[in-house]
């Protein structure tokens, strides 16, 4: 009986720590972990490890709770058997039933709300046993880890996308916390939170398709090229040249319809070119040093996907 009641305790406990560190693992905020790193401690510098390569971090919190699990179970059958040796079938029946919600509450609930609530303080005290579990379940661990690299070659999924999903988490657990301390307002926030929600998504998406109706020709004149500007909405507007071939040579600002005196259209200004997988961030850093200029989006061929501007993507993030 008391081998019953260590092997439950243990077992229990295990649950408890993996359990605890999983949640902790993926509410930790990075950027700390960095921080304190760089100061030397060793605790963040081997989280900070284990945070870059998740897949060994889930592989070993996989491996502990069903370490725990069966001993959990055992301790049960055993105990059942040593307090009740004539309990026949029912009685191994009711006892994980009666031993669950205690299972749930200590080795599950408690320890996750401990671990959602304080992150990077726990996990830096659990960070010696973790690295300790994570060389003795290596054996195991290696042939998750095979598996996995296995899947991903089938379901074309990185590693880095797995991040960009951590991080982009992390950013947002950040976003809240300033947000609930009163340090960013409400359209701070909501900011923020766009600007994640669209950072990764291609420009092709917020492109405009090039139809040749809302083009210039080098042949046009000043108040077609304005009534054409009026009827499309577009302040700037993309130029072809007819002597070669309707080719694309750059883009005029309908403001300078204006302002030249000249009988003809203006020097047609260079546009910033744009590849349709690009992200938004991408191309929204590329205006940032291009001003105001006309983004040309093309796919992989050089053929004409659309096009779009920094204003209408910066007015993307003002949606809702």
């Amino acid at each position: 009986m008391i081998l019953a009641l260590v092997l439950f305790i243990v077992g229990l406990l295990l649950s408890a720590f993996f359990s605890g560190t999983e949640t902790g693992f993926y509410r930790m905020t990075r950027l700390r972990l960095v921080i304190d790193g760089l100061q030397g401690d060793r605790a963040s510098k081997a989280m900070l490890w284990l945070a870059n390569r998740p897949s060994l971090f889930i592989a070993t919190a996989l491996v502990g709770n069903n370490l725990a699990n069966y001993v959990t179970s055992l301790a049960v059958v055993m105990g059942t058997q040593r307090l009740i040796p004539n309990g026949g079938t029912i009685t191994d029946l009711l006892s994980p039933i009666v031993i669950a919600p205690v299972i749930f509450i200590l080795g599950e609930l408690l320890p996750k709300n401990l671990f959602y609530d304080a992150p990077n303080r726990l996990l830096r005290r659990f960070t010696p046993g973790l690295v300790l579990c994570t060389i003795l379940f290596a054996p195991a661990t290696l042939l998750l880890w095979a598996l996995s690299q296995l899947l991903k070659m089938l379901s074309k999924t990185t590693p880095q996308e797995l991040r960009l999903r951590l991080a982009r988490r992390e950013i947002s657990q950040l976003v809240e916390e300033g947000h609930e301390a009163g340090i960013l307002r409400p359209v701070q926030r909501t900011l923020a939170q766009e600007m994640l929600s669209v950072a990764a998504q291609p420009i092709a998406t917020f492109a405009i398709a090039g139809s040749r109706n809302m083009r210039l020709t080098t042949d046009m004149s000043k108040s077609d090229a304005l009534k054409l500007a009026q009827r499309h909405s577009r302040t700037l507007l993309p130029v072809e040249d007819v002597k070669q071939s309707r080719k694309l040579v750059g883009y005029i600002r309908t403001a300078d319809l204006f302002i030249n005196n000249e009988k003809g259209l203006p020097a047609a200004l260079p546009m910033l070119e744009l590849q349709a997988d690009e992200t938004y961030l991408s191309a929204m850093h590329k205006f940032s040093e291009a001003e105001d200029a006309l983004g040309h989006v093309v796919d992989d061929d050089g053929n004409t996907v659309g096009f779009v501007t920094g204003r209408e993507l910066r007015m993307a993030l003002f949606k809702s």
